[in-house]
């Protein structure tokens, strides 16, 4: 992949208006203000493998911005990234509809420190984060089927991810799990831990990513039924024995 020589702030406002997903000038600023925090803090902490500018804003935030292909937010609409690493779809998705609350997910502290720096640096109210392991957290009362949507992107396989994720969805919810394009393979496999967790596949959505950076899968999933008590499992057992 060979990305046009323009700055990270234009090749945003290109892929996103190619998407179908217009930004207006102060999101863009907060989008730059964010691939500049980021090179800084990843000089000190490994929190991103891509390290050239224009890369994070097409692999990382139009990447992210796509989750609005398949669903909305906004004020009242309770937010969970789970395994959100340097803050990937969740806080794209923050500066995007920026009345959403959101909870920040991830069992790495310092990459928790990063966020909640990134927060304050963009003026950013309403966003939470959670120390925690996926397993540990699905089963606290303050958080199990809890949030209108839930997103993770490039954690875990399907079957595996299901399980860490439909525990925080109110019946009636959302969870979108962001693949490549493999992803849709994922969706057989998993037909079991739908069943057993309580999930529908509603649909997926192929698309390829602006400058020719990739093929994608947008996989959303329906909350139907509660989560049996059973589960998650204690922690690392979903990656280890997936349903």
């Amino acid at each position: 992949m060979v990305l046009p020589d323009r700055p990270a702030e234009e090749l945003i406002r290109e892929g996103a208006e190619s998407l179908g997903i217009p930004v207006g000038p102060g999101e863009l600023g907060q989008y730059a203000a964010y691939v500049r925090e980021l090179l800084d803090w990843n000089q000190r902490m490994n929190l991103t493998a891509v390290t050239d500018a224009r890369e994070i804003a097409v692999k990382h935030i139009l990447d992210s911005l796509t989750c609005f292909l398949a669903v909305s937010a906004g004020k009242g609409v309770r937010v969970l990234d789970i395994g959100t690493g340097a803050g990937f779809p969740g806080m794209v998705l923050k500066i995007h509809a920026p009345e959403t609350p959101l909870t920040l997910l991830d069992s790495t502290r310092k990459k928790l420190d990063f966020l909640e720096h990134l927060a304050k640096a963009l003026g950013l109210s309403g966003v939470e984060t959670l120390h925690a392991r996926a397993e540990d957290a699905g089963r606290d009362r303050r958080y199990r089927e809890r949030f209108d949507l839930v997103t993770a992107r490039a954690v875990a396989e399907l079957r595996v991810l299901l399980e860490l994720c439909l525990p925080f969805v109110r019946v009636g919810g959302l969870f979108l799990a962001m693949k490549g394009p493999r992803g849709d393979e994922e969706v057989g496999p998993a037909k079991r831990a739908l069943s057993l967790l309580g999930g529908e596949i509603e649909r997926v959505i192929p698309f390829s990513l602006p400058f020719g950076a990739g093929e994608r899968r947008l996989i959303l999933v329906r909350k139907r039924r509660p989560t049996p008590a059973a589960y998650p499992r204690k922690a690392g057992t979903p990656s280890r024995a997936p349903l």
